[in-house]
């Protein structure tokens, strides 16, 4: 039912109406005829009535003035809900919750550590940082079931985390951690007869720390992060074919890459059960006794070569003059024309690649560089020593300046624009080589999400199982993020990320106190969010509720005093 002005002539006439439907189409009837419109206003007449009906209606009201309060004065504390709502729901789905409570029933810790181990998820993939900006980032959210959460509750989880199950077997890498039991859970969780591990792809970087780095983790060594002045660990990271994280391996700073493949691959052979796998690996992880090992095992294997300082490939190889192959990989972005050839040598198979589009950027760089070198030889050369990206196009000379251009050697460096090499002992087309290798990309794509996005460091823990679980924590962030990545393209939203976590952000609930009740009501949802949430099967919360009054505790009843002296035999004798 609704109110409806009916104009006749000049004067203006109230009604209600209410819509029914009658063989198939929507007829309005009126059920009341209130009057000229000018004599109910100015008679107060209809905002008596309105006063009157409000009385039954004060959700509707309510909202109203929560709309018309610009200065916020009816709002007394907000909280955001958007967050928790929906990698709650991811949280569950994915069986976390249910493999922590499985593997904490046996202990008896007292506070939630389920609990502290979802927030601190949470807070990685909204802003990271410490545990410590995570115990008062949190007071923002409402998070079902954190109450009384302190900063050590979460430094006691991430060290449970980390904990070790039992000693380092000698020769390995790292111990075996509650995280690794949790991994092993979670895989079997989702693992069915058409779960594909025929493919895995590991790639590894470094995090670096501020302060010890615990007590064997904390190593100098090569530094990804650029920061060679601070002790660091390794982090090595494997997903399946789909994209899905499997497993995190965590090693001490100077651990060289090439080192850790065939280790990881034994883990996993051990840990998750697969037999015969195909191993994508970059060529900075690659050796002859690694390729060598993969060849023992009799495991397949797609991996980088080293073009430019492996002799076999920059001189065999790339000299080769069988002719290239077009192929055509389709993508979301257009279309991305490749040229591959296959070439055997010494028994070895490699296929050799071309990318058109990367070979026009290559050229375009170094004629760039070369631009910025001659203006710069013109100016002194002193400067030019330290800057590799110059000093590779360089030659000494012994009449005149100190340095000049070396044009073979930008010949020679023509040679490798958008070529890369592949070694594989599988038996594929180099198609699908190609494709298996470009999916590699997805492992180092985590990667930045871990350093950048939800920017794992910075890390201060002291101790090696809280550095560790304080890593993992950023491993159960990427679990949870391809899962939405998969739900909204399920549902064909394609957000971008930060622009997400911001709408989700602005889905809050206040709490408000109007005409002697306390109400809860909701800010609106952005589209992209509703239609998330319906895919998900999230139902959004009323956008206004009443909140039941506390409960009074009902009064104790004091034992009665007894009177008088007390009974014979009411003390010992």
């Amino acid at each position: 039912m609704f109110f409806r002005i009916k104009k006749s002539g000049p004067r203006a006439y109230v009604q209600v109406v209410e819509n029914n439907r009658v063989d198939g189409a929507v007829r309005q009837s009126v059920i009341a005829n209130l009057g000229r419109a000018d004599d109910l206003i100015a008679s107060g007449a209809l905002a008596s009535l309105l006063a009157s009906g409000a009385k039954l209606t004060d959700q509707v009201f309510l909202v109203s003035a929560l709309d018309e309060d610009a200065d916020g004065s009816l709002s007394v504390a907000a909280k955001r809900i958007g967050g928790p709502l929906l990698f709650g729901r991811i949280w569950d789905r994915l069986g976390i919750a249910a493999v922590l409570d499985e593997l904490l029933k046996h202990r008896a810790f007292e506070f939630a550590v389920e609990r502290a181990v979802f927030v601190a998820t949470l807070h990685r993939l909204f802003v990271s940082g410490s545990d410590r900006d995570c115990s008062s980032w949190m007071e923002d959210y409402d998070i079902p079931g954190i109450e009384g959460l302190d900063l050590h509750h979460f430094y006691r989880a991430m060290a449970w985390l980390g904990e070790e199950l039992e000693e380092k077997p000698e020769g390995a890498l790292a111990p075996r951690c509650v995280k690794d039991v949790i991994e092993e859970k979670l895989f079997d969780r989702r693992r069915d007869l058409f779960t594909d591990l025929s493919a895995v792809f590991m790639d590894t970087t470094s995090l670096s720390f501020y302060g010890e780095g615990g007590e064997t983790l904390g190593e100098h060594g090569y530094s990804k992060d650029f920061r060679p002045d601070l002790k660091q660990m390794i982090l090595g990271l494997v997903v399946d074919g789909s994209g899905s994280p499997i497993c995190t391996e965590m090693w001490p700073g100077n651990t060289a890459d090439v080192t850790v493949l065939l280790p990881v691959i034994d883990r996993l052979r051990q840990r998750f059960g697969i037999g015969r796998v195909c191993i994508v690996a970059d060529r900075g992880m690659i050796s002859a006794e690694t390729i060598a090992g993969l060849e023992q095992r009799k495991l397949d294997y797609i991996l980088g070569a080293r073009e430019r300082s492996d002799a076999l490939v920059r001189k065999i190889v790339l000299a080769n003059e069988g002719p290239f192959v077009p192929l055509l990989i389709e993508r979301q972005r257009g279309e991305t024309q490749l040229f591959a050839k296959e070439v055997k040598v010494e028994g070895k198979r490699y296929i050799v690649c071309r990318n058109e589009a990367e070979a026009e950027k290559d050229r375009k760089d170094r004629e760039a560089i070369v631009t910025a070198l001659d203006a710069q030889l013109k100016r002194g050369d002193k400067a030019l020593v330290r800057n590799s990206a110059y000093r590779r196009y360089l030659r000494k000379t012994t009449d005149g300046p100190a340095f000049a251009i070396d044009a073979g050697k930008l010949a020679e460096e023509a040679r490798f624009d958008g070529v890369f090499v592949l070694r594989t002992n599988a038996k594929i087309t180099p198609l699908q080589a190609v494709l298996r290798y470009r999916d590699l990309l997805q492992v180092e794509n985590l990667f930045l999400r871990t350093k950048a996005v939800m920017r794992t460091r910075p890390i201060f823990h002291s101790s090696d199982a809280a550095i560790r679980g304080h890593v993992f924590c950023s491993f159960l962030a990427l679990a949870m993020q391809k899962c939405l990545e998969d739900l909204s393209r399920q549902a064909g939203i394609v957000p971008e990320w930060k622009t997400l976590l911001r709408d989700l952000d602005r889905l809050q609930h206040v709490r408000i106190r109007h005409r002697d009740h306390d109400w809860l009501v909701r800010t609106d949802a952005s589209k992209p969010i509703a239609d998330l949430f319906c895919h998900a099967h999230i139902a959004l919360p009323p956008r206004a509720k009443q909140i039941a009054p506390p409960k009074l505790a009902p009064p104790t009843k004091s034992a009665r005093k007894r009177l008088g002296r007390p009974r014979r035999g009411a003390t010992p004798a």
